[in-house]
């Protein structure tokens, strides 16, 4: 909201430097209060709470196999024990969208693939679909 504000702000001085009472041992300057609110932002854009933990990719081999590669984000706030839960999800999704009885998980490996600007959890494994 702040971020929004910032234009009309920025050109009037007397809000800039007024001092807002936060609590009894803090105030700040609304010059403070938008820089803080577009950290705040820029934060929340780089995580995004919202946004799903894991990227799926998938492919279709013969014989009604499927290599599933899983990328969790790399800010996340949680979900970073899930990857085998995600997988059998997934799993369980093609499964029933094909018209399978079961499926069969056939190779499966987690991992970390580690870069500069941090590192990114990794999940993959193929299944083999059983037909009725």
């Amino acid at each position: 909201m702040a971020i929004l504000l910032l234009p009309a702000l920025v050109g009037c001085k007397s809000v800039m430097d007024k001092q807002i009472d936060v609590s009894s041992k803090l105030a700040l300057t609304g010059e403070q209060i938008v820089y803080w609110a577009g950290v705040a932002a820029i934060a929340y854009s780089v995580v995004d709470p919202a946004a799903p933990n894991w990227e799926i990719q998938e492919a279709k081999f013969p014989e009604d196999r499927y290599l599933l590669s899983l990328k969790m984000k790399r800010y996340y706030t949680g979900g970073a024990g899930e990857a085998r839960a995600v997988f059998q999800r997934r799993a369980r999704e093609l499964m029933q969208t094909g018209g399978f009885s079961e499926f069969q998980i056939l190779e499966y490996r987690e991992g970390l693939d580690s870069s500069a600007i941090g590192s990114q959890r990794t999940a993959e494994g193929v299944v083999a679909m059983v037909k009725k």
